[in-house]
């Protein structure tokens, strides 16, 4: 090849590459970590997280990824606030009132004693100011929350030995969540425990505890919780309806594209679909398998409920007098649900007594 021909080659090479790196560029995936507080085991639980991982990458054509880690493998199961802190990971998928030890308010993000079903709930921060007031919070911590899915009304967990009043309360080795209900129970003797689900068949075993609660029927059966005690009570009157919730990094949210943030926030809600769906389709064969193995399924005492209710509720006065944010968020909170439950006595409460009562 001649000097003019290499010129011209060259001169040609030239202009591709300065037409070609921006567009190369602009393709470049961005690439996100998102750890989570449960084993992969609980495809419920930790499955939302997947499931928000497989559709940003589809919405986004591949351009978008975003990797999921159980929780310890990247980060202590807890550890996922202090995490987005330090920026070190873009996401985390967690219950809210793991982290009470740090803001008593991170309970209302999650679920309360005597608090709102999973519809109210999501109508609350939806339409409501409870996501508003609830990341004013948040912002301090560097992240603001998507809701992940919704358990649903939980069971009231498992126990070694029946529970026929308050009094056998007391002394309990429990498992529980933690904030206002950790705290209530206290005041009723029992000795709270919040430990991640997945050790928490061991400790039954061993015999470090003497009761657990944690979601449901499906959850609870996959842990095995129903091998290593003889007593199942319902209802929880500390979760009518837990959220499950991504919490986002702002710093790494504010560096998104447009489309990018709206399929961040398009994706949390296909996965909330998802996750909270499945509980209602998987909890009932679940909880026939549990009955047929000869656990005894029992309520709850009206009188361990009406106690659990004044703890609560001591609970509750004892921050607002002391948090400003508690009381604004708490007093929201109640005055949204007082509504709530009027209508619900005309509409769902009526709808699924009727329905009960009937022969389908």
């Amino acid at each position: 090849m001649d000097r003019r021909s290499l010129i011209k080659n060259a001169g040609m090479a030239g202009i591709l590459a300065a037409g070609v790196a921006p567009a190369v560029h602009a393709q470049a995936a961005v690439r996100w970590r998102l750890a989570t507080s449960f084993p992969k085991a609980l495809e419920t639980l930790h499955g939302c997280a997947v499931k928000f991982s497989e559709t940003v990458k589809a919405l986004s054509g591949g351009k978008f990824e975003v990797s999921v880690h159980a929780g310890g493998e990247l980060i202590p199961p807890f550890g996922i606030v202090d995490a987005l802190a330090d920026d070190t990971i873009e996401m985390g998928e967690t219950a809210a009132y793991y982290y009470t030890g740090k803001d008593p308010v991170f309970a209302f993000s999650c679920a309360v004693p005597f608090g709102l079903t999973a519809n109210q709930n999501l109508a609350w921060k939806e339409q409501g100011n409870g996501r508003k007031l609830l990341d004013e919070v948040f912002s301090k911590y560097n992240f603001f929350t998507l809701s992940a899915l919704n358990t649903g009304s939980q069971m009231g967990g498992w126990f070694r030995k029946e529970i026929k009043s308050p009094a056998d309360l007391k002394g309990l080795k429990m498992r529980l969540g933690g904030g206002v209900f950790g705290e209530s129970m206290a005041k009723l003797g029992v000795v709270a425990q919040n430990m991640p689900g997945g050790e928490v068949y061991q400790a039954l075993e061993k015999g470090t505890l003497d009761a657990a609660e944690f979601v449901g029927p499906y959850d609870d059966e996959r842990l095995g919780y129903n091998k290593v005690t003889k007593f199942y009570y319902y209802n929880a009157w500390w979760e009518g309806g837990a959220d499950l919730e991504f919490f986002v990094n702002k710093k790494a949210f504010a560096k998104l594209s447009p489309e990018n943030q709206a399929i961040v926030r398009a994706a949390s809600a296909v996965a909330y679909n998802d996750g909270t769906t499945k509980y209602l389709a998987l909890n009932p064969p679940a909880l026939k398998r549990i009955l047929a193995s000869g656990i005894q399924f029992k309520p709850f005492p009206k009188s361990v409920v009406e106690a659990g209710f004044k703890a609560a509720n001591e609970v509750y006065e004892e921050h607002r007098a002391k948090s400003a944010d508690f009381k604004k968020i708490y007093d929201d909170m109640r005055a949204f649900q007082r509504d709530q439950i009027l209508w619900n006595r005309v509409s769902e409460l009526q709808f699924t007594q009727m329905m009960s009562s009937l022969k389908i």
